[in-house]
This record gives C-alpha cells, sequence and structure tokens, in this order.
C-alpha cells in the first residue's frame, strides 16, 4: 500500500487490484475462522446427501480428471448412464 502511494499515487488501476486482493485474503481469513481454521468446509453428513440424490437435488457418479489439464478439465460420469451396466 505504502509503495503504490508513495510511487504510484494516480495508477488507479493498481490501486483498484490492491484493494481486491485485500478483500479476498480477508474474505478468506473470515471464511477460514468460520470453518474453524480448515481450508475447505466440512462435507455434507451421509443422510443429507443421500436425501439430495434422492431428490435430484445432487448427482452421484464418477469424478473425472484430466490428468494432463488437472485445473481446467473434470466432468462427473453417473452412474448407470451411459455405461455397459444399463444394457
Amino acid at each position: 500500500q505504502n509503495y503504490l502511494d508513495n510511487f504510484w499515487p494516480d495508477l488507479k488501476a493498481a490501486h483498484e487490484l490492491f484493494e481486491s486482493i485485500i478483500q479476498a485474503r480477508r474474505e478468506r481469513e473470515s471464511e477460514s475462522q468460520e470453518n474453524n481454521g480448515k481450508e475447505y468446509p466440512e462435507h455434507l453428513p451421509m443422510e443429507i446427501l443421500e436425501a439430495g440424490v434422492k431428490s435430484g437435488r445432487y448427482i452421484q457418479g464418477i469424478l473425472n480428471v484430466n490428468k494432463h489439464r488437472a485445473q481446467l478439465e473434470a466432468f462427473v460420469r453417473l452412474q448407470g448412464v451411459g455405461s455397459k451396466e444399463t444394457g
């Protein structure tokens, strides 16, 4: 912040980016505190997941991740859809 204020006081985009980063960091810290310091929230209890699958709110399947583009490509293969088991 001091660097931007002292050397680039008129560079509005840099100041906006800095504020955006600070806000994202605050939100992440807040979420971490809400999750008792855990980076990710807990999974839902099994009974809620089962009810969600039955109601159609959630889907159940096998997660396939592209090993060459793992951060960009993944899909869920639904159980019983398009497999040899349904024949």
